[in-house]
């Protein structure tokens, strides 16, 4: 029996007898089968079949011949009433699963009415006061079975109370929900900056939400280890998928100190990458993050096969997109998926073309919808696992990928671990996009339509909506919010999140009892900071 008959055997006929592919043949329009896997023979670089340790191939036997990936557009701007039609639109164009952005103040713990947010309210997401906004947000959206990712890192334990009791005041149980919470506060230290409380007690709310999410809400996600604002900031694809993979450990570390069992929570972390502008590298990076994934979750913490699988979203890359000819911004995010896909991604965002000038018009965030469908529908990259493995071009690449991780990896360990590392990998990052940057400057890196084929008039810019009159409309609310409440409720809480802080059990039960009561998120925020402090960079 051949290595392909065996794994047909063992992995792939079981996982096909309980989710069916899409069709019972897939073919070519010449008439060409087009087979679950190729392989060479057994005689590839890579031996490895999809659904199996390292997962290198892909993290399930059938990949995207079971079903598409999760098509997942980030939205989110202004009020939630505003934020909830967009969602909407999107749904009824399609989209198959929900991404929501917060603005600043959400992120940072402060209530829409703080005279430090006043300008900034709604400006780059939505913004969420109390569990009666996250009504809003989700009105007339089946909690039940939407997939839900929310981008939150600081505050995400707060949001997760409120989406968990947004859904059993609608008669869900948080049990059955589905979806993502980022919180990853790591990364937030190392390249993005929305971070809160000192890193200790940050990592604490970290492992509350692994370990809530485990016991109560298992099908949740309970982190999104981030890649995706790494690469943003400058990072290169190597130290992109180092830096990501160095902070899962520390977190896989962390929840085990405290006494939970790797199995019980490790399969659900799932990682957040960028889709950048080198096709191949991109793929390969993928591919070299799965494998990479599994060997170190497998020889340093004896993790099962199910732990040991890494999935991920994918987003296109927000800082290759030009306010200059920003049509040419639509091949890119084409390019840009389609590298995800073939790297295999559980979900993708695709980015609109308009991005670089504003907020993200209707017929934009349409269009990128569209990518997406039109990869998943016309191109059949989707009929086959891995379509790319075993090209000689992305094997070597794969495996140029993994040691260069490895070697950063072993620096940081080295240094005591990511938050021991968190100046090396700024550093590190700094002097990349440094390069990055001169690079474009004396030409060496070409891009299209800045410094070659730059031949365009100026772009008008759209109008931006009136904030002004979205933030007061905010702050009336939550005046009205407030004036509605038992104020001895809310105190009550209050005291007892402190109290919670200030020792070692878990917060989430005592954050949904408080945002029930219509304790804001400012109000809870600022009751940690009383606890925790506030982290100041040295």
């Amino acid at each position: 029996m051949s290595e392909r008959e065996r794994w047909a055997r063992d992995t792939r006929d079981p996982y096909v007898s309980k989710r069916p592919e899409r069709r019972t043949r897939f073919a070519t329009s010449s008439g060409i089968e087009v087979e679950p896997v190729y392989d060479g023979e057994g005689s590839g670089p890579d031996t490895s079949y999809p659904g199996e340790f390292p997962y290198t191939r892909g993290v399930y036997p059938t990949m995207y011949r079971g079903r598409p990936w999760t098509m997942r557009q980030y939205a989110g701007f202004g009020t939630a009433g505003e934020t909830n039609r967009r969602f909407r639109y999107l749904l009824d164009s399609g989209q198959t699963g929900l991404s929501v952005a917060f603005d600043l103040p959400t992120q940072m713990g402060y209530d829409s009415d703080d005279a430090r947010v006043r300008g900034e309210v709604g400006r780059v997401g939505v913004a969420i006061d109390s569990i009666e906004d996250m009504h809003r947000l989700f009105e007339e959206i089946p909690l039940g079975t939407v997939s839900t990712s929310m981008t939150i890192n600081a505050t995400a334990p707060v949001l997760l109370a409120m989406y968990a009791a947004v859904a059993e005041e609608r008669g869900v149980r948080r049990s059955g929900l589905r979806g993502t919470v980022q919180n990853d506060v790591l990364k937030e230290f190392i390249a993005r900056g929305t971070y809160i409380y000192p890193v200790e007690p940050s990592l604490r709310f970290v492992t509350d939400v692994f370990d809530f999410c485990a016991a109560e809400m298992p099908r949740w996600r309970s982190v999104s280890i981030s890649g995706y604002h790494i690469r943003e900031a400058g990072a290169t694809a190597a130290q992109e998928l180092a830096f990501t993979l160095a902070n899962g450990i520390e977190y896989v570390r962390r929840a085990v100190e405290r006494g939970l069992e790797v199995d019980d929570f490790a399969p659900g972390l799932s990682f957040f990458f960028s889709a950048d502008r080198q096709f191949f590298e991109e793929t390969a990076k993928f591919r070299a993050a799965r494998r990479l994934w599994a060997r170190l979750m497998r020889d340093r913490f004896g993790a099962s096969d199910e732990s040991c699988r890494l999935r991920f979203h994918a987003q296109t890359g927000g800082s290759t997109l030009t306010a200059q000819q920003p049509l040419n911004n639509v091949a890119r995010v084409a390019l840009q998926a389609l590298s995800a896909v073939l790297g295999g991604a559980q979900s993708l965002h695709a980015n609109s073309y308009d991005e670089a000038l504003s907020l993200p018009s209707a017929e934009a965030a349409r269009l990128a919808l569209r990518t997406q469908q039109l990869l998943a529908a016309e191109t059949g990259v989707a009929d086959t696992a891995d379509p790319l493995g075993g090209s000689w071009f992305v094997e070597s690449l794969t495996d140029a990928l993994e040691t260069r991780a490895r070697e950063y990896i072993a620096r940081i360990e080295a240094l005591g671990g990511s938050v021991a590392a968190i100046d090396y990998m700024q550093d590190e990052i700094h002097r990349a996009a440094y390069r990055h940057q001169r690079a474009i400057e004396s030409g060496d890196l070409e891009v299209v339509g800045v410094n070659v084929h730059d031949d365009s008039a100026p772009v008008e810019t759209p109008k931006p909506p009136d904030y002004a009159r979205l933030e007061e409309g905010q702050r009336r609310r939550l005046v009205q919010l407030k004036a509605g409440r038992d104020a001895g409720d809310v105190e009550a809480s209050l005291a007892r999140i402190r109290q919670t802080a200030a020792g070692d059990a878990n917060l989430l039960p005592v954050l949904i009892d408080a945002v029930r009561r219509r304790v804001t998120l400012g109000e809870i925020s600022h009751a940690l900071r009383a606890v925790w402090g506030e982290h100041r960079p040295g």
